[in-house]
């Protein structure tokens, strides 16, 4: 039987990384009590029946005899309740917190508006080449304190500001922010509270990578911190970054050492190109061989719903990026494929739309204008999307997906390719991005 420690443990909101924090605590010997606003949160029935739980509403009474609250990043530090109880001196953290108290285990950590789900895949996938036994997980597939079971060599985490807001002194072996565009402003408020919990990821750390091509992303770290950049231009001595010959021929570089053709990538675009060296600057600082993360470049092959080649209908290629819930996710999508295809007279037609979630579309004016001929709008917000890029590129407005892919398929010309990246939240038309990419490659196939 284990000896019950500490003072009481309230875990505020269940769902998948709840329940994991519920069973870590138990299991560690801790008092724990749950509370969520859902009368029926997922995951109630995973709960001990000797746990203390309130649903239906946050307990406050309960919150205020916590002697720590374990936060779930889908709830705002700010929720009314737990503010409250954080004025009182009651410590708010999550289960990243959790996560670094339990092991000295070197952790890399990613972050960024966008490409972290591509990046994280794809570190995990030069370490397991390597022979390394990794766990990787956080935001991206399982919840953080279930991959210590695995007894991994190391731990892969893709982060989240949300998980980042309630994460001090992470002490990361590597850490990186990929890139900062606008993002869950609805949620932090303005763009600096959003830089100021993405670079909570630096607290500590001992090795970083930054994107020379975004200042929002070099840290303020230690002048002795050994850093390394990424970017899409000739890099520097031991940096990462982009050569090209004569004949056109683009390579990824170190310095002055050519080490792979973009061409030889299957993940095409400029993106995935800065995306394939900041995993490379990444393993270098692990302790990677070169060979064996050129290996595993030329083997892989992408993420669903991010930038993934579907099909071609009529000499028409679509491509679903319903991933791209963000400004910046979308002008990287935009600005990959449309310089990717204009050498060929080819532009992009683009399907925008949804919850906007407080962003400003007129970001998205240069890469509209440069590379796309229409802009099929779709979703709640898409009259405000309008506004903000009329006379940017024909717009057109679609009731359904279907009618867009339609409209979309009427308003191409040779060469051109059919791009959703949407550049919002999906959930006024569709249950998450997994079903608006889906739906979106049914609609494509009944063409």
């Amino acid at each position: 039987m284990l000896i019950q420690r500490g003072g009481l443990k309230v875990v505020a909101g269940l769902g998948v990384s709840g329940v994991s924090v519920v069973q870590f605590l138990l299991e560690k010997g801790y008092r724990v009590a749950v509370t969520d606003s859902r009368a029926v949160p997922p995951g109630h029935d995973q709960i001990p029946p000797d746990v203390e739980t309130h649903f239906g509403a946050f307990n406050q009474a309960l919150l205020l005899r916590a002697e720590e609250i374990i936060l779930s990043p889908g709830l705002s530090p700010n929720t009314p309740e737990i503010h409250a109880a954080a004025q009182q001196g009651i410590p708010v953290i999550g289960d990243i917190q959790l996560l670094r108290r339990a092991t000295d285990l070197p952790i890399i950590a990613i972050t960024g508006s966008n490409a972290k789900s591509t990046v994280t895949t794809l570190v995990d996938e030069m370490l397991q080449q390597a022979g390394k036994q990794v766990a990787v997980g956080g935001n991206l597939g399982r919840p953080a304190l279930d991959l210590l079971k695995d007894q991994p060599e190391l731990i892969v985490l893709e982060l989240s500001s949300f998980q980042l807001e309630t994460t001090s002194n992470l002490h990361a072996h590597v850490a990186v922010v990929l890139n900062m565009s606008e993002d869950h402003l609805d949620r932090h408020g303005n763009m600096m509270n959003y830089h100021q919990a993405k670079h909570r990821i630096f607290q500590g750390v001992k090795h970083v990578v930054y994107n020379r091509d975004d200042s929002l992303t070099r840290p303020f770290v230690p002048d002795a911190t050994p850093m390394k950049s990424f970017g899409l231009n000739a890099p520097d001595m031991n940096q990462y970054g982009v050569l090209t010959d004569l004949d056109g021929t683009i390579w990824l570089a170190r310095g002055r050492e050519r080490l792979i053709k973009s061409a030889d990538l299957y993940i095409q675009g400029t993106h995935n190109v800065a995306n394939a060296l900041a995993c490379l600057a990444i393993g270098e600082f692990i302790g990677i061989a070169k060979e064996s993360m050129l290996a595993t470049l030329k083997q892989f092959k992408g993420l669903a719903h991010r930038c993934e080649y579907v099909t071609t209908k009529a000499n028409i290629r679509y491509y679903n990026d319903s991933k791209g819930t963000n400004i910046g996710a979308s002008i990287a999508a935009i600005l990959g494929l449309g310089q990717a295809i204009q050498h060929q007279q080819g532009q992009v037609v683009l399907i925008l739309g949804g919850q906007g979630k407080g962003q400003d579309f007129k970001l998205l004016r240069q890469a509209i204008e440069q590379y796309v001929r229409t802009v099929v709008l779709i979703g709640q917000d898409a009259t405000l999307i309008a506004a903000a890029i009329e006379g940017c590129a024909d717009i057109q407005y679609a009731e359904t997906l279907q009618h867009a892919v339609t409209a979309c398929q009427a308003a191409t010309e040779a060469n051109d390719v059919v791009l959703l990246s949407p550049a919002c939240a999906s959930f006024d038309m569709f249950k998450g991005y997994e079903d608006r990419g889906q739906q979106f490659v049914a609609c494509v196939e009944k063409l």
